[in-house]
């Protein structure tokens, strides 16, 4: 198992923090917010950075991709954690586009992966029905009729829904909740009679939609893979998805506890810098310990995903471990940061609170740490 990025992937790294630092930075992500951006990114960003190949690094070659699998993923998404940039990195490519990679026929994928990845197409996975991530817990049903199927639900929590131009939606086809077995994966693109998609405000100001499915009618030719066989390819997706998330929380943690550690040396008090003060000292210490192990955690789970000889369930623990270990270090580096600020700490001045705001929605998405905690016990 390699835990360290190769000559290629810290090149890779470079770039997208170079890029972002002067093309997508914090100041940015203001800016979208304050300006009540419509889809949460900007989309000439996401352009220029599908220029630079962003889109293209995890598919294969002969689909037109780069091949450098999830390990080639994370330093992307460690430079969008650091400068707290908005893109649709992980709903249209490492989610959408994985299921049509992995589950799509030869004409599903050619219809819409080339325009995935040359940007001009956005797809969004529609999973969630509740409060909490349960993929298992899917409700949706979609009813044979004819020549095709009559979708009818809710979806929420639709990362980058609104705009997207066409949905992957989950939705029982046979079974029941909590049984694997039954899911199925649709194509059901954004302009379907039937369809509603609507906003779902964050508090990280970014892109998330609720579908309401009513009465939708698609044709067979809208199935992703085989009928009540969508579990393992979903599962299988959603890690990918979760290791980039852990990755991105990494960058965040990182980010957050430098620029913490720069002012507890130039803050002064008693004429003195608060960072000689023991008490600071010790709580700095046990956060980089902690950033440490979450270090190896995330790059155990996107080299996990990368082996093919590993089992499925090795692959899911490692990677909820990752999730699990991020996000937990992540809430305690942004709390301590707020913490050791002091007053300023949670003014919206202040990027601190930003950047805890997006702690608190990626740490929950695709999984909170209670969710990975069992999740991990139960595949082992």
């Amino acid at each position: 198992m390699n835990l360290r990025y190769s000559e290629e992937q810290r090149l890779l790294a470079d770039s997208a923090r170079d890029f972002l630092a002067a093309r997508g930075p914090v100041a940015a992500q203001r800016k979208l917010r304050d300006e009540g951006a419509e889809h949460g990114f900007d989309p000439q960003l996401w352009q220029d950075a599908v220029n630079l190949g962003w889109s293209a690094i995890a598919f294969p070659e002969e689909l037109g991709g780069l091949a450098f699998g999830c390990m080639g993923l994370g330093p992307v998404f460690e430079a969008i954690g650091q400068n707290l940039s908005a893109t649709p990195l992980l709903s249209s490519v490492v989610l959408g586009g994985s299921l049509l990679h992995l589950a799509g026929d030869a004409g599903q994928q050619a219809r819409w992966l080339p325009g995935l990845i040359a940007g001009g197409l956005r797809v969004a996975l529609a999973l969630d029905e509740r409060a909490r991530h349960n993929p298992l817990a899917t409700c949706l049903r979609a009813v044979a009729e004819g020549d095709g199927y009559r979708l009818e639900g809710d979806k929420f929590w639709v990362v980058d829904g609104v705009g997207a131009d066409v949905f992957v939606v989950a939705a029982r086809t046979s079974g029941s909740a909590g049984e694997a077995r039954g899911i199925s994966l649709f194509l059901l693109p954004a302009d379907t009679p039937g369809l509603s998609v609507s906003a779902l405000p964050l508090i990280d100001s970014r892109n998330c939609a609720r579908l309401q499915l009513r009465e939708v009618r698609l044709g067979r030719d809208a199935l992703l893979g085989e009928e009540g066989q969508g579990w393992a390819v979903l599962d299988r997706v959603l890690d990918r998805g979760r290791a980039c998330l852990a990755a991105e929380l990494l960058g965040i943690a990182e980010q957050l506890f430098q620029s913490t550690l720069e002012y507890l040396k130039t803050r002064v008090q008693f004429d003195v810098p608060i960072g000689s003060f023991q008490a600071l000292q010790h709580r700095a210490a046990r956060l980089f310990v902690d950033l440490s192990l979450a270090r190896s955690a995330v790059m155990a789970g996107l080299s996990a995903l990368d082996d093919a000889a590993l089992e499925p369930a090795q692959r899911g623990r490692l990677v909820s471990l990752a999730k699990w270990k991020a996000g937990d270090t992540a809430i305690k580096v942004a709390n301590e940061a707020v913490q050791m600020h002091g007053g300023i700490g949670v003014t919206d001045e202040l990027d601190v609170g930003l950047y805890l705001k997006r702690v608190r929605v990626a740490q929950a998405c695709l999984g909170d740490r209670d969710f990975h905690c069992e999740r991990y016990q139960t595949l082992a």
